[in-house]
């Protein structure tokens, strides 16, 4: 005949001895916590996020010509790809002047990428770009440019990689330069300068 089956016990564990246990020696044991009385008079601090004073509801008013756009490392290999001029290209979207700044991280990423790419390296380095120094160690460019965007909304990001649109889009008041039908596109624009948008 066959070996009768044990059926095992639903959620066993074993059994430890708790820290407070009478059992225990006095210099084992774990001592209550001590609570604190409260004082009434003293000051409660609570860190609640402040809210730039440049937004009014959606609308950024420290966006304005000459505009001063953030541009990611693909946005530049794109704009080579669809044979665009990048400023005279940001101009003809925008109407207005425009200046394009790329960051130490941006940079390090365009150097990494080696021979291939060295085009894109010679349009980051001109003159007309401007070069913005990172502070913070690593070189990754879209942790870099979120944390950017988010102390300073002056700025417009121009990039087509869409997780960094995405992690873009929810910070409010900053707009997304893209490329899309071989012209520059822009996301989250105010429709009018004077007025804001609701």
């Amino acid at each position: 005949q066959g070996k009768q089956k044990k059926a095992r016990k639903y959620a066993v564990m074993k059994r430890m001895i708790s820290l407070r246990d009478e059992r225990l020696k006095e210099k084992d044991r774990a001592k209550a916590p001590v609570k604190k009385k409260e004082d009434p008079s003293a000051i409660k601090e609570r860190e609640v996020p402040q809210h730039p004073s440049c937004l009014f509801f959606q609308y950024n008013t420290q966006l304005g010509p000459p505009y001063h756009i953030l541009v990611d490392t693909n946005f530049i290999n794109f704009s080579i790809k669809a044979k665009l001029d990048l400023v005279q290209s940001m101009m003809d979207c925008l109407y207005a002047k425009c200046i394009p700044c790329i960051t130490d991280c941006v940079m390090g990423e365009i150097e990494k990428l080696g021979q291939k790419y060295r085009v894109a390296l010679r349009i980051a380095k001109d003159p007309r770009f401007e070069r913005l120094p990172c502070m913070h160690k690593g070189t990754y460019a879209d942790d870099c440019l979120v944390q950017r965007v988010t102390q300073h909304k002056c700025y417009i990001v121009a990039t087509v990689d869409k997780e960094l649109k995405r992690r873009i889009r929810k910070i409010p008041g900053v707009p997304i330069m893209y490329i899309s039908r071989h012209r520059y596109n822009i996301e989250r624009m105010p429709d009018d300068y004077g007025a804001p948008r609701f």
